[in-house]
């Protein structure tokens, strides 16, 4: 499902300036009060929801999450954030989700909150990774992890049904109602309910009876109370009897949180592996990292530059709607985890030249998507070749933030937490689940070698290795990249070129090319004739910069290299999530063979505390650190940091629907 807010470009706010503070020019009306913006904020959203007694009264670990119908300035989830940490113990984590049809420029939002001194210490936290936005989810993670805000551009009437989420506290903002009528209707006082935990409150600024009487047809009692300043009333209230909730499709569901401690044990060293460490570290999790290789990152993961760019399609699929997600969080994770190191990586800049007439017509379709320029700009064949620092044949899309990556420089860093152990060297042979234990227990020839409540299974294609596992239908695919000395006149290059292939800028006097696709091949050895085929790239994308890499000569150019396998899937979607049971899930469901409308209800025949992610293929480095988050929330039942159709579009279950519906699963097969 790809709705309206999904393929539409984001239409950044309008603004006016009156007397120092913004009007919306769409709706006419301004953010937040003329006379006390702060003040209104913390009566109405703070105090009538209770958040100060809510987040004190919060248990160890505990979390609590408050979901927002417009994030406009973000000065309601600023005054939130702020309350959180003065009021929350202090391993309590604050979940913050809020739609937005018109995103502030980062110029705007700075400009709005500098008017409010006393969040600075919140607010330049928000500012360091605010962006121009991108259609989609965005997940930020603030105050060291403590603070997720999960921003969703689009109509809050289309982002909200895609939501998956049990919400503590509302806030039921946006303009006023005489000013937004679309907004303040019955549907979305139904998701209100639909997303709202037992006994969820909600605030807002307005009393029209319109409102109060669609909250409570909804479910909600809903309660006057006296407003702010020159404002006679608010309402507030909480919700009484939740709806009856709709149809979910099991095999998507989220698995029973049955795990008895915050233990995990993750299978694989690489990205994904990584990502999942970190991302539950943070939570909290004790975490044992297995890799089978002496040294982390030592498979697809340890090219000495991987690229950091969307390739993306003009239509917005599935794929491209993650990448621009994926592609926002790596920026935001690698500014914040790797600042500085211009060894490990840079944010160079990404330039695809449109080498042939099919990529000319696909890039003009790119770009009449709209995207902002801070992520993505036309540039014709004059302004890429001085931009590049090289002659380039053609002209291209530029992507200024994106670059290179050294990945082991970032898994490395993903796997320093504290609560982080490694066991390197160590190849996970059997994994053995105690329902009396209610643990996992992996072993290699020696015997055991973790004992945890979870697992997840991040080693490419050996994810399939287990029986629990074997059904997955990963596939590698062997990619090798080249190596070579940079030479005066290459030494220019100041931007990454891709096209069929991609050439980085110098690292330590060396770029990296590359890389080759090899569908049939089990050999790991490098190959002279794939060096070969990555030049020939080279030639064919920038030839006076091959010309000045190798004299005319390949052959005395100093190559060197390595090979390793990508894993993909038959989607070319990662896998992360839950793992079934394959031969109950067949039976369980089997009559969908026979009418794929049917509806059944019986829960999903989960594999316990068993998962995997997986499948990341050549953009690891765009999805990987967002699958660390996907799984997180999964385990700990946050809210998910993208829309329930992506959400479903990665689950690992989605291949046996496919197969059951199809006819190529046989549910008596043994």
């Amino acid at each position: 499902m790809t709705t309206p807010s999904d393929t539409s470009p984001t239409r950044h706010a309008q603004l006016a300036w009156q007397d120092g503070q913004p009007l919306s020019l769409a709706f006419g009306d301004v953010y937040f009060s003329r006379d006390a913006g702060l003040d209104e904020t913390r009566h109405v959203f703070i105090q009538h929801n209770q958040l100060a007694e809510r987040f004190a009264a919060l248990p160890g670990h505990g979390q609590f999450t408050i979901a927002e119908t417009g994030f406009g300035t973000g000065l309601n989830f600023l005054c939130a954030w702020q309350c959180f940490e003065q009021c929350a113990p202090a391993d309590a984590r604050l979940h913050f989700v809020s739609a937005e049809k018109y995103p502030l420029t980062p110029t705007d939002l700075s400009r709005a909150l500098a008017l409010w001194p006393e969040l600075t210490a919140q607010s330049s936290q928000l500012l360091r990774q605010y962006d121009a936005l991108t259609p989609g989810w965005h997940r930020l993670l603030l105050a060291d992890g403590r603070v997720s805000l999960t921003l969703m551009i689009g109509d809050v009437l289309e982002v909200l049904p895609l939501l998956d989420a049990r919400v503590d506290a509302w806030f039921l903002d946006g303009f006023a109602p005489s000013k937004n009528p679309d907004m303040w209707q019955p549907p979305l006082f139904d998701q209100m309910a639909r997303l709202s935990a037992p006994h969820a409150t909600f605030a807002t600024f307005t009393s029209a009876g319109a409102v109060r009487r669609g909250l409570a047809e909804a479910g909600f009692e809903v309660k006057k109370a006296p407003g702010h300043g020159q404002k006679r009333h608010i309402c507030h209230g909480r919700l009484n009897a939740a709806p009856a909730a709709p149809w979910q499709p099991p095999w998507f569901d989220r698995p029973p949180q049955r795990w008895r401690e915050r233990s995990a044990i993750v299978v694989g060293g690489g990205m994904a592996g990584a990502s999942t460490a970190y991302s539950l570290a943070r939570r909290g999790w004790q975490v044992t990292l297995i890799e089978r290789m002496p040294q982390l990152a030592s498979a697809a993961s340890g090219n000495p530059q991987g690229v950091l760019y969307t390739k993306l399609s003009p239509h917005l699929t599935p794929l491209s709607r993650l990448v621009l997600s994926g592609y926002a969080y790596s920026l935001r994770a690698l500014h914040t985890l790797l600042p500085g190191e211009e060894r490990s990586w840079q944010a160079c800049g990404v330039l695809q030249l449109a080498y042939e007439d099919k990529q000319e017509e696909k890039q003009q379709a790119l770009a009449a998507l709209g995207l902002p320029e801070s992520v993505m700009r036309r540039l014709d064949r004059a302004q890429a070749s001085e931009l590049a620092g090289v002659a380039l044949p053609s002209g291209g899309l530029f992507f200024p933030q994106g670059g290179w990556v050294h990945p082991p420089a970032l898994v490395a860093r993903l796997t320093q937490h504290p609560n982080i152990t490694l066991r390197t060297n160590h190849t996970v042979l059997q994994l053995d689940y105690s329902p009396e234990q209610q643990s996992w227990l992996a072993s290699d020839e020696s015997g055991p070698l973790a004992l945890a409540s979870v697992v997840v299974l991040a080693g490419a294609a050996e994810t399939a290795q287990f029986d629990s596992t074997s059904h997955l239908p990963l596939k590698k695919i062997r990619g090798q990249v080249t190596s070579i000395a940079a030479t005066a006149d290459s030494a220019r290059l100041a931007t990454v070129l891709c096209g069929e292939g991609y050439i980085s800028p110098a690292r330590d006097g060396r770029h990296c090319l590359g890389a080759t696709f090899k569908f049939d091949s089990d050999d790991l050895a490098v190959s002279e004739g794939e060096h070969r085929e990555n030049l020939q790239m080279l030639a064919e994308l920038a030839p006076a910069l091959h010309g000045s890499l190798t004299g005319g000569d390949a052959a005395s150019a100093g190559l060197d290299g390595r090979a390793a396998f990508r894993c993909t899937s038959p989607d070319y979607l990662p896998l992360i999530g839950p793992v079934v049971t394959r031969r109950d899930f067949a039976d369980r469901y089997r009559e969908l063979a026979k009418d794929a409308t049917l509806r059944p209800e019986q829960p999903c025949p989960w594999v316990e505390g068993l998962y995997v992610n997986t499948a990341h293929g050549s953009r690891g480095l765009i999805t990987a650190p967002l699958s660390g988050e996907i799984l997180a929330a999964l385990l700990e039942g946050e809210p998910a940091p993208l829309p329930a159709d992506l959400m479903q579009a990665v689950h690992p279950s989605r291949f046996l629907l496919r197969d059951l519906i199809r006819h190529k699963l046989n549910p008596d097969a043994r």
